[in-house]
């Protein structure tokens, strides 16, 4: 599992969050660091053979980056890459975005067992 921050966003505390509730439920947890690009991170994922990738973002940037990061993911073969995002993301936004391919959005909030939850259903970990 490869947690990224993409763009300038700065604030990280739930992706820490999210990360060690992954690493406590006994997964594999890369976390990329803060201001990634949709290209670095699409990078790490494929060079970990990561099954999932979570996005977490909080700047807004969610319509433009999440789509690059898809579109990335599409053209290295990665596609079998299931991507959930979290954050700050409106309801309509997350269902353009469920229709561009991203498996689940998870806003503020969110139980960090449903997420670990969701996961071991989605990619058996």
């Amino acid at each position: 599992m490869v947690i990224a921050k993409p763009g300038l966003d700065g604030h990280d505390r739930g992706a820490k969050i999210i990360a060690r509730a992954l690493r406590d439920a006994g997964m594999e947890v890369i976390y990329t660091g803060l201001h990634q690009t949709p290209e670095q991170i699409v990078e790490t994922a494929v060079q970990e053979d990561a099954d999932a990738v979570g996005i977490s973002i909080l700047s807004g940037a969610h319509m433009t980056l999440v789509p690059r990061i898809l579109d990335g993911l599409r053209a290295n073969e990665a596609d079998d890459v299931l991507v959930v995002v979290g954050g700050t993301i409106p309801d309509d936004d997350a269902d353009e975005l469920k229709q561009l391919g991203v498996a689940a959005v998870f806003t503020p909030g969110a139980p960090t067992s449903e997420i670990v939850d969701f996961l071991r259903g989605a990619v058996g970990a």
